[in-house]
């Protein structure tokens, strides 16, 4: 016998203007000038500059328009029902101009470029736009540069990707198509992208070389003897492929000036860089630390004259057509539209300064200094707790947006790091930790590198009781091999 229950769960939903007030914050400054543009071109009821217009910050939802949609839907709303003087208040108020000293207006700032990485993926999706492909084979192809991790490769077998296509993407497919257009997307930069292991991002990088007869004994090497080369059993390629030490040495060069993870070292390809401006500035001034958020995240925009016109228009008008009823439904969207992006820029604003106030005046010894090690240790829920913000709002500001200080422009999020102790039981930051264990591994001897254990004595001498693992962890995140790929003859 069927039951049948009620059961109450209380949940929260973001609206979709919470939604897009999010995607807002998360922009850069080039980014959300662009996001500005198009909301201009979609939306003629918002308009760029500094005109005054009359007061737009009634309420819109009076008595006599209860059936609007706050999500600003399709849903049809009666032209009757509209009360017109909620618009056209004679009480003339300034623009949403939100110039303050809280953002910078100075010309040579807004213009001044600097350097960033293009998404890795990005770059690998914008080079296969240069291959004919058709609509099923650019989907698998777009799939796997989808499948392609942050160090190049593809961890995942033809088979898993074959199914996950079909159930996740609608796209059928077979094993044999999708390994010929994997060959295509190995084809891409940087050189040995798309492997799916460490023997055959090799092979594919001695591909792209000129062929000389030591890229052809690497490439024998590699095919053929990688678990002796990887062990660094030298004399077993000697008489292996009965050369002599200088030409096998040669060869193990050309192997040496690969790299294992090809995605990696990505944002060192130059090839790949675009202009960016910081989004914030931080100087001294008299000793103290100024902040500004860069004015091209604060224009001045109003509420088209035209549309309040119309609307007076409208409202004089005696005989009301059906057409001049569907008019006044349309201005109306996008009245409500304009003032809610207006009101949205100026949260992104405030937010994106407040967030930044506090994480300068949490690193406030560095900013003053420009001692590395003097960061503090600071993690998302530090600043989340200053500002009164989720930490996911916290998030979005650090991820994508450059702050300009006196010893360069900085990603934000690097300021973030985790805690660690000292012998001393001093919480220093990671970040310092993570200088020093490069530095030892740049001064070392390269014909005797040091492996991680070796590493973490060192940085306990050092005073720094860090883990072997922990050493491996860091290791990998600063794109430095093992200590056996390190090793020269």
């Amino acid at each position: 016998m069927l039951k049948h229950s009620l059961q109450f769960k209380l949940s929260q939903k973001l609206s979709p203007q919470q939604i897009q007030l999010m995607k807002l914050i998360q922009l850069p400054t080039q980014a959300f000038e662009q996001r500005l543009e198009e909301e201009l071109v979609e939306n003629p009821a918002l308009e760029n500059g500094s005109e005054e217009t009359e007061n737009y910050e009634e309420d819109f939802n009076d008595n006599n328009s209860d059936d609007y949609d706050d999500d600003y839907d399709n849903e049809r709303i009666d032209a009757e029902d509209i009360n017109i003087d909620d618009y056209l208040s004679n009480d003339e108020t300034p623009d949403y101009k939100y110039q303050s000293n809280n953002y910078s207006d100075d010309d040579e700032d807004k213009s001044m470029p600097f350097a960033a990485s293009v998404s890795f993926h990005q770059d690998l999706l914008n080079q296969l736009n240069t291959f004919i492909l058709n609509d099923e084979d650019r989907n698998i192809a777009e799939f796997l540069v989808g499948s392609i991790d942050d160090m190049g490769y593809i961890r995942r077998s033809i088979q898993d990707m074959v199914d996950d296509m079909a159930f996740t993407q609608g796209v059928y497919t077979d094993e044999a198509t999708v390994e010929r257009i994997l060959l295509i997307i190995q084809e891409l930069e940087p050189a040995g992208v798309g492997a799916r292991d460490l023997q055959e991002c090799l092979l594919l990088q001695l591909k792209h070389k000129t062929p000389t007869d030591a890229v052809d004994l690497a490439s024998k090497i590699i095919e053929d003897q990688f678990e002796a080369f990887s062990k660094k059993h030298y004399d077993k390629l000697l008489q292996k492929f009965d050369t002599s030490q200088e030409y096998l040495k040669k060869a193990i060069e050309e192997i040496e000036k690969l790299n294992p993870k090809p995605g990696g070292s990505y944002d060192g390809n130059q090839r790949m860089v675009e202009h960016i401006v910081p989004d914030f500035t931080i100087k001294i001034v008299e000793g103290e630390l100024d902040l500004t958020l860069n004015g091209r995240n604060a224009p001045e925009l109003h509420v088209s004259k035209d549309y309040q016109d119309m609307l007076k228009t409208y409202k004089v008008t005696e005989d009301k057509s059906s057409a001049q009823k569907d008019a006044v439904q349309f201005i109306k969207q996008k009245l409500d539209s304009a003032k809610w992006f207006i009101d949205a820029i100026k949260q992104r604003s405030e937010t994106l300064f407040v967030t930044m106030n506090a994480i300068m005046h949490y690193q406030q010894e560095y900013f003053l200094d420009g001692d590395e090690t003097l960061l503090r240790p600071m993690i998302l829920k530090d600043i989340a707790d200053m500002v009164g913000l989720d930490i996911s709002t916290v998030s979005r500001v650090a991820n994508s947006k450059y702050v300009d200080t006196p010893y360069g422009t900085k990603l934000i999020k690097d300021f973030f790091s985790e805690s660690m102790k000292n012998d001393q039981g001093e919480d220093v930051s990671t970040i310092e930790i993570k200088n020093i264990l490069q530095q030892v591994i740049e001064n070392e001897d390269k014909k005797k590198p040091y492996p991680d254990d070796k590493l973490a004595e060192i940085l306990l001498e050092k005073g720094y009781p860090i883990a072997r693992r922990t050493i491996a962890k860091y290791r990998e995140l600063l794109d430095i091999p093992v200590a056996r790929l390190r090793k020269k003859i």
